[in-house]
């Protein structure tokens, strides 16, 4: 039995087939863990779905930006962005299904000796409260209600987390620091749009897992993520970053829990786009 740990997808479907083919992977032997943004701005946003949900039961997934986003269009709350790939999804026959099994995922999986989310951990939580956050969320998005949240989940305000935050904004600074959160500066601000590298991160913010103070630096789980595609393949201060930027011409990557050996193959040029736009 392995786990692994695969890096955001975006819709690269024969990308994964590749990378699922070269670790072996088989099911009710293995387990694949899914580190977010399963879909969106790759050609086979719909078969990546399909084919993750055909395997549910051996699979752990959370939900990344790309995925609520995704979620949000369905039921028509924002207009598709520029660069979506999501038509072929939004109109299948068995759209609801999917859709609805995926709004079932977690924001945060934490299994023994690693946590998994899609792009961050505020500083201020240990895991089991950071857990505990994320069920939050997750029971709102699981409830009737679910759609007056996604109306309500896009803002980058609060920009901080604070205890004593209540009602929507709790609920909307907890999603943006698992799904969207890369940087953050010493007064714990949450910094959304660069996207860059980290020697071209600006003056005065930190990545995230870099923060002096970080709560979960004291428990033992090394916490796998992805979101950050030009921060490629990261392992140190106790996390392991796994976006290495498929969608963008390089790789699709696999990490084994057990033995640490990392597997990547190269984007297959029939997952790309003519023109894939940012995160």
């Amino acid at each position: 039995m392995a786990r692994y740990a695969i890096g955001d997808i975006q819709g690269c479907y024969h990308s994964l087939m590749h990378l699922v083919e070269q670790v072996d992977f088989q099911p009710g032997r293995d387990t694949l863990w899914l580190v977010g943004d399963l879909i969106n701005r790759g050609t086979g946003s719909l078969a990546v779905l399909r084919w993750v949900f055909a395997h549910r039961e051996h699979v752990k997934t959370v939900l990344g930006n790309h995925d609520l986003h995704t979620i949000a269009v369905a039921h028509h709350i924002k207009p598709p962005h520029r660069f979506d790939t999501l038509s072929e999804l939004l109109s299948a026959a068995d759209s609801a299904e999917l859709l609805q099994w995926l709004r079932q995922q977690p924001l945060m999986v934490l299994e023994n000796d690693f946590a998994m989310l899609h792009a961050g951990l505020y500083p201020q939580w240990r895991l089991p409260q950071a857990r505990a956050l994320a069920g939050e969320v997750e029971a709102v998005l699981q409830s009737p209600d679910y759609v007056s949240f996604l109306q309500q989940m896009y803002g980058n305000q609060p920009a901080a987390w604070n205890d004593a935050l209540t009602g929507i904004d709790r609920l909307r600074a907890i999603t943006n620091a698992f799904t969207r959160m890369r940087l953050l500066d010493a007064d714990g601000v949450m910094e959304f749009a660069f996207k860059g590298e980290l020697p071209d991160i600006p003056a005065g913010y930190m990545p995230w897992f870099m923060a002096p103070d970080r709560q979960s630096a004291h428990d033992t789980q090394v916490i796998l993520f992805g979101h950050w595609s030009a921060l490629g393949l990261y392992q140190g201060h106790g996390v392991m970053g796994l976006d290495t930027g498929c969608l963008w011409g390089r790789q699709l990557t696999a990490y084994c829990l057990e033995t640490g050996q990392i597997t990547q193959v190269p984007l297959d040029p029939r997952d790309q786009p003519l023109s894939a736009g940012g995160d």
